[in-house]
């Protein structure tokens, strides 16, 4: 809702000392006009002002990589033949629950389900929509929207934790011009 092409549920606690509680207000930021999808993250346009350049990724193994490619954009496991769905989902296949991570392909008109700390872990998968292959760091970091000549630091596994468990930079500013906003009204009292 905040110009972040991720499905990202999160809470914010805004606090304001009783002393000030009846004098100020704090406004929550509007959302955006519209949803943003993975297009708008990794082609050039509103967002950003060129592609998503290109980085170092994870890899599927070889047989993960041939189940996944009979994946189509937007779908997961079920989308498989059955007997593929048996071997991929081995004993999950015959339990109850959507299991909808697993086996999952991205779609470019949508937004991103939700990052995690590795894009190729069997239970969250992060399919890139076009290509076999998990996302990219810096497809990762776009989704996050973070400028692209942010520095990740570290490991390959190391980047992908640091992007996955931050707060989207479009949202975080959003949520930092409201909080500048009541501070400011705090301080004219």
């Amino acid at each position: 809702m905040y110009k972040v092409p991720q499905k990202r549920e999160r809470i914010f606690l805004v606090g304001i000392r009783k002393d000030y509680a009846d004098k100020v207000c704090f406004e929550w930021p509007s959302p955006y006009k519209r949803v943003m999808t993975l297009r708008d993250a990794f082609y050039k346009g509103e967002l950003f002002d060129s592609d998503v350049p290109e980085s170092e990724c994870q890899k599927y193994p070889k047989r993960k990589a041939e189940i996944l490619s009979l994946v189509p954009q937007g779908g997961d496991w079920r989308d498989l033949p059955i007997d593929i769905q048996k071997e991929y989902m081995k004993g999950s296949f015959y339990l109850d629950g959507g299991k909808t991570g697993m086996a999952r392909r991205l779609s470019l008109d949508e937004p991103s389900l939700t990052l995690t700390c590795s894009p190729a872990q069997k239970q969250t998968e992060r399919c890139h929509p076009l290509k076999t292959r998990p996302l990219s760091v810096r497809e990762y970091a776009r989704i996050q929207t973070f400028p692209d000549e942010w520095e990740f630091m570290g490991p390959l596994t190391n980047k992908y934790k640091q992007i996955g468990n931050a707060v989207p930079v479009n949202l975080a500013e959003a949520m930092g011009h409201k909080l500048i906003k009541l501070l400011n009204d705090i301080y004219a009292l």
